[in-house]
Order: C-alpha cells, then structure tokens, then sequence
C-alpha cells in the first residue's frame, strides 16, 4: 500500500503566545522550548505525535491553528491545489535554519500550510 502524503507540523499561534505555552503545555504535558529571538515554542515529535510550534502570531496576523503538509515539490503542489479549485496565499519560501514552505487555501477558504525539508 502506497501512503500519502503525511502531515508533517503544527502550528497554534495567538495575540499572546506565552500563554498559549502555558495553556498547551500544561493541557497536553508537552515541553515546549520557546528559548529563541522569537519565542516561538518548539514541541518535539515525541511529546505530541508530530513536531509543531506554539507561540505569538505574526504581528498582524489572528489566532490560528495551521497544519504543514510534507510534499516534494512546493510550487507543483501549489500548482494542483489551484487547479483543484485552491487559491494560493504564500509562494514557497525558506524558513531560517528550517524547512522551505508555502500556503494555500482550499475551496472552501481553509488556510494549509506545505513543506518541504531542508536538503530534501
């Protein structure tokens, strides 16, 4: 049986990402390192199933919750999605000592989020 392609991260952010970390950490038990510039909180794969991120929302941005899916080709990926009715929202771009992504809506205006490895 050939598998599809999996989800690969998560993401929760809100106006006030510290109590997010304390809100998830707390609920679910999970360690989350938000030791970086941005304080984005890291939570490992073997804390949550699948490795994510939980922190403050981009300035301007809502609260959200994002899933990443693993693809090999982003742009390619990006182009079915709009001919399957998507409409594409964040060309690929590279993450700062992370993976490359990108984003897409769906037909019916869900936001999803793509990603590719780094060296992958």
């Amino acid at each position: 049986m050939e598998l599809g392609n999996k989800v690969g991260w998560f993401e929760m952010a809100g106006g006030d990402g510290r109590k997010l970390q304390r809100f998830y950490g707390d609920l679910f038990g999970w360690k989350i390192d938000a030791n970086n510039p941005m304080n984005y909180g890291m939570v490992q794969a073997d804390d949550a199933g699948l490795g994510g991120g939980v922190g403050p929302a981009a300035p301007g941005g809502g609260s959200h919750l994002t899933v990443y899916i693993e693809v090999d080709d982003l742009q390619a990926a990006l182009d079915k999605a709009e001919k399957l009715g998507g409409k594409t929202v964040n060309p690929p771009m590279d993450v700062p000592d992370g993976p490359s992504i990108a984003h897409f809506t769906d037909p019916e205006g869900n936001f999803v989020g793509l990603m590719k490895a780094p060296g992958s």
